[in-house]
């Protein structure tokens, strides 16, 4: 298969069956899984790959573990070589902090765990055309590195998404999360639930059955822009 057909996928927990992925597979891509907090170790021959997708995880972009600090390194080296590249929660801060931007807490500690509206800011209508509530689950947030784009702001989290080039981009919040992961996400972290700022479980059930349907259909569209400026970088770069 050649590598205009094959996607790396980075995660970080044990959940794998997300929506991002269901599309891009849907696409025809062949997904390559890689988990470097369990040392598998990250590809050094780039060229094999379109694009990567870096996922979530309960891993601070901070830590100095030796697993991260290799990441951190690797991503650094993805986007010099203008492969593209989708950062989702943690993906999004670690591709910050790739390009020297600081990740850090909250101001007051909040957790921001639930839907929040989020509002397309500059160039961010090419990717979301009007404000809309998307899943959110995290405790650190991104400044914008020099010579980024922010492309949607947040209430709580002011940054919540920024590209460095069309197919280089960082998403603070979480299309690819369904209503069945959030359900696993609350057995294995529901205890951060009491935490300040989250939304209770009950809540964020609630609202996913209005907002799912929404972040689906936007989601299939941001895809499809995202591949297609990854398939013209793709055919730009020398063989």
């Amino acid at each position: 298969m050649s590598a205009a057909h094959r996607i790396l996928c980075v995660y970080h927990a044990s959940q794998r069956d997300d929506r991002v992925s269901r599309m891009l597979a849907a696409r025809g891509y062949s997904l390559e899984w890689v988990n470097p907090a369990r040392g598998e170790p990250l590809p050094a021959d780039f060229d094999r790959y379109l694009a990567a997708v870096v996922y979530g995880g309960e891993q601070s972009a901070n830590d100095d573990t030796p697993a991260m600090q290799t990441e951190r390194e690797w991503i650094g080296r993805w986007v010099e070589r203008h492969k593209p590249y989708l950062g989702l929660c943690l993906g999004g801060q670690l591709l910050a902090a790739a390009l020297g931007a600081p990740v850090r807490r909250h101001q007051r500690n909040l957790l921001e765990s639930g839907y929040a509206r989020v509002y397309p800011e500059g160039n961010g209508a090419a990717i979301l055309d009007a404000p809309m509530y998307v899943f959110q689950w995290h405790n650190e947030g991104f400044d914008i590195p020099d010579g980024c784009t922010r492309l949607a702001r947040g209430t709580r989290f002011v940054n919540q998404a920024f590209c460095r080039e069309p197919h280089t981009i960082g998403l603070q919040f979480h299309p690819e999360v369904t209503a069945g992961i959030m359900l696993q996400w609350f057995r294995e972290g529901g205890h951060m639930l009491t935490s300040a700022g989250a939304h209770a479980a009950e809540t964020q059930l609630r609202d996913a059955r209005v907002f799912e349907p929404i972040v689906e259909r936007w989601t299939e569209r941001f895809l499809d822009r995202w591949v297609g400026h990854a398939l013209a970088a793709h055919r730009q770069l020398p063989n």
